[in-house]
């Protein structure tokens, strides 16, 4: 799969190329989700935010915003920030430049049509950018941001003890957790062990006095 093949390039290239992978100063965590709105995942991951009093930061999958323009809206309702994650989960190294870029214009525009607000930050498909990727994004003024922790939780074959344990191994202020509220491009019903793994992620950052932070 493209998320393991390609995990020893991407981490090279994004160190190589100054692309953000925490948050300078910050006092808490930022916790992100990846490839919604989903219709079931979103939701769930909400309820559990919501009862640890969390925030997060969802970057989301401009096709699927124009079929749950109402869900993305709620996401900035209830206090949250919504990125870009493309307008489809295509990886940029197959895409040329004008396609990278349509794409980002694309998914942008649905996600402030839907939201109200304007979007800022943008995160590629598997964490990858291409040259014309992130020379699009520069352009866009959109500011790239991957992650310092993941909890692997696309996996078939995981739980969401594994998937909390590795999210939050080593964590301090100033890491950003990716983890995925929807299953529409990995593991099937993969976002049922990650809302899993949010509770016991919201307490472990609890047990931690670790607070929640937007990515700004």
């Amino acid at each position: 799969m493209i998320r393991y093949a390609l995990a020893p390039v991407w981490r090279d290239a994004a160190h190589a190329l100054a692309i953000p992978r925490t948050l300078s100063g910050a006092s808490g965590v930022a916790v992100t989700f990846d490839d919604g709105p989903h219709p079931e995942g979103t939701p769930a991951v909400l309820e559990v935010l919501a009862r640890a009093g969390a925030r997060a930061t969802f970057f989301l999958i401009g096709e699927q915003v124009m079929r749950r323009p109402a869900l993305a809206a709620r996401l900035v309702s209830e206090g949250h920030r919504v990125a870009l994650h493309g307008h489809r989960h295509r990886l940029q190294l197959r895409l040329g430049p004008a396609a990278v870029r349509d794409d980002m214009v694309r998914g942008r525009a649905a996600i402030e049509d839907a939201c109200g607000v304007a979007v800022a930050l943008h995160r590629p498909p598997y964490g990858i950018y291409s040259p014309a990727g992130l020379a699009a994004v520069r352009e866009l003024g959109l500011a790239p941001l991957l992650w310092s922790r993941w909890g692997k939780d696309w996996r078939k074959f995981t739980t969401p003890r594994r998937i909390a344990a590795r999210a939050t191994r080593s964590l301090i202020a100033g890491d950003v957790i990716l983890l995925h509220d929807a299953d529409f491009y990995s593991a099937r019903n993969s976002h049922r062990r990650t809302v899993a793994a949010l509770e016991l992620i919201t307490a472990e950052l609890t047990r931690r006095k670790l607070d929640t932070v937007l990515v700004l």
